[in-house]
C-alpha cells in the first residue's frame, strides 16, 4: 500500500467515524464516548499525514509511535460501543475491523522503521570509527 493510499485508507476511517458519532444519543455517554473517539480517529489520519513529512527517520518513527497509539485507542472507544450495545453489531463491525486493521499496519511500520533507524544509526558509528 502506497502512503497515499493509506492516507486516504485513514481519511476514510474518520469520516466513517464522524458518521457514526453523528449517530450517538445525545447524553452524557454519547457524548463522552463520540468525543474520544472522533479524536482518536480523526488523529490516526492527520498524524499519518505528519508522519510522511517527517524530517528524518527519528523523527518518522515517534510520529508513526503516535499514529499506532491512536489507531488502538480508536479501536478501544469502538469496543466501548460496542460492548455497551449502543448500536448492532453489523453497524460498527466494520469500523472496528479497520481499526484493528489500522493499528497493525502501523504497529508493523513502527517496528520496520525502529530497526531501520538503528540499523542506520549502526552504520553511521561504525563509519566513524574507522
Amino acid at each position: 500500500m502506497t502512503s497515499d493510499e493509506l492516507k486516504q485508507r485513514t481519511k476514510t476511517f474518520a469520516l466513517r467515524v464522524i458518521r457514526l458519532v453523528e449517530n450517538l444519543l445525545n447524553n452524557m455517554i454519547g457524548k463522552v464516548l463520540g468525543n474520544q473517539l472522533i479524536r482518536s480517529a480523526t488523529s490516526v489520519g492527520a498524524n499519518y499525514r505528519a508522519a510522511c513529512r517527517s524530517r528524518s527517520k527519528q523523527e518518522f518513527v515517534s510520529r508513526i509511535k503516535v499514529v499506532e497509539e491512536e489507531a488502538d485507542e480508536s479501536l478501544f472507544w469502538l469496543e466501548l460501543i460496542m460492548e455497551k450495545n449502543i448500536f448492532k453489531l453489523e453497524k460498527i463491525n466494520g469500523l472496528i475491523k479497520e481499526a484493528d486493521e489500522l493499528t497493525a499496519i502501523f504497529t508493523s511500520t513502527n517496528k520496520t522503521a525502529k530497526v531501520n533507524f538503528l540499523n542506520q544509526r549502526s552504520k553511521i558509528k561504525n563509519q566513524k570509527s574507522c
